[in-house]
């Protein structure tokens, strides 16, 4: 049969964002894949040159609809960098505190749609019902549900409102009561095993020499977690483990980010004991000095970096963003070949796409 090529998308229920995925296929089977991305392109960077170094925290949540508290978090920790701010112990707690609620946040809605896309309507319920119990801790942390503006450049906007230890302490029992009702529902399932097991294998040297970093890496036998490995923030004063698999495929990629939600549990309970009283935010200096600052944070989705460049004034020069997925999705093509049709999109899933970073 003659080859052809098919496009999955820019409008497509598979990419859970507008991008567009090429796959060359021979009958059923794919022998090439070409991810395009720009269609979302909105030019932040850019913008990021005419607004002042406060003005951009609002821009950096926008980054990723589903992780924006991590990416407010990476700017602040980028432009201290550049002015050589010193943040607060208890504004450190409070920022780890609420990031790894956002990373389980993030995961479960990966989850949900993940169930969708293979067909496990009900795993999309459970999983949105529970990532509310986050989002209200979030909510009642920031006064926001989706894009926090909570992270300031030397600290965090507010301190934690009454009781937030307390019901941050009772959001992680009931979660990990049911992340071991998720694996029943999803390890059981005979269908989910057969669409994950085996499929859309990435070997350790190609995620490696791709740039590939977050769960698709880790599920593919790499060690690397910036938590760990170059360390920020006062996760050196907690005790998790990075979680890892050998095997590469779907199912490796969805049980290392179950693992993680468990160990975020561990991070989120551990921030909250160890909080200290005190400052929860300096006041920073209105210009940064000429100079560069680079800031690196382990996201839900893999490694995001930023790097500024000041010049004296209260803009930033220029200001750089390292996206994961935008280096993940290239690995599109190794994933994809040799499989089927089919496929897809358990691959394509697994990869938790978001392009709104992406694309920037």
């Amino acid at each position: 049969m003659a080859e052809m090529w098919i496009n999955m998308g820019p409008q497509h229920p598979m990419t859970h964002g507008l991008w567009n995925l090429r796959i060359k296929v021979d009958g059923e089977t794919i022998t090439d894949a070409e991810p395009e991305v720009g269609y979302l392109h909105r030019g932040i960077e850019k913008l990021c040159e005419g607004k002042t170094y406060t003005q951009i925290i609002p821009l950096a949540d926008r980054l990723c609809y589903g992780s924006s508290m991590t990416w407010s978090h990476l700017y602040c920790l980028t432009v201290e960098d550049l002015m050589g701010v010193e943040v607060p112990e208890r504004a450190e707690y409070i920022r780890v505190a609420a990031i790894e609620m956002q990373r389980i946040a993030s995961h479960l809605m990966w989850l949900a749609a993940y169930a969708v896309d293979l067909g496990a309507m009900v795993g999309f319920i459970y999983t949105m019902r529970d990532r509310e119990v986050f989002i209200d801790l979030l909510q009642a942390l920031t006064g926001s549900r989706l894009t926090y503006n909570y992270p300031r450049i030397g600290g965090v906007a507010h301190d934690v409102p009454p009781d937030f230890e307390r019901d941050s302490l009772r959001a992680c029992d009931y979660m990990e009561k049911k992340l071991v009702e998720y694996e029943d529902l999803f390890d059981g399932s005979k269908i989910f095993m057969m669409r994950n097991v085996g499929v859309g294998k990435l070997r350790k040297e190609d995620a490696m020499n791709l740039g590939v970093t977050g769960p698709p890496l880790r599920a593919s036998g790499v060690n690397y977690d910036l938590r760990k490995d170059m360390s920020y923030s006062v996760y050196p004063e907690l005790d998790f483990q990075a979680c890892t698999l050998p095997d590469g495929d779907c199912y490796a990629r969805y049980r290392v980010r179950m693992d993680e939600m468990y160990e975020s549990c561990k991070i989120v309970r551990q921030a909250i004991q160890k909080m200290p009283k005190g400052k929860w935010r300096i006041v920073a200096p209105r210009n940064a000095p000429s100079g560069t600052g680079l800031g690196r944070v382990e996201d839900p989705r893999g490694e995001g970096m930023m790097y500024v460049v000041g010049d004296g004034t209260d803009k930033p020069y220029r200001l750089k963003i390292r996206s994961p997925i935008f280096v993940t999705v290239s690995a599109a093509k190794k994933m994809l070949v040799g499989y089927k049709v089919a496929d897809v999109v358990a691959i394509m899933g697994g990869l938790d796409m978001c392009i709104g970073e992406a694309d920037r």
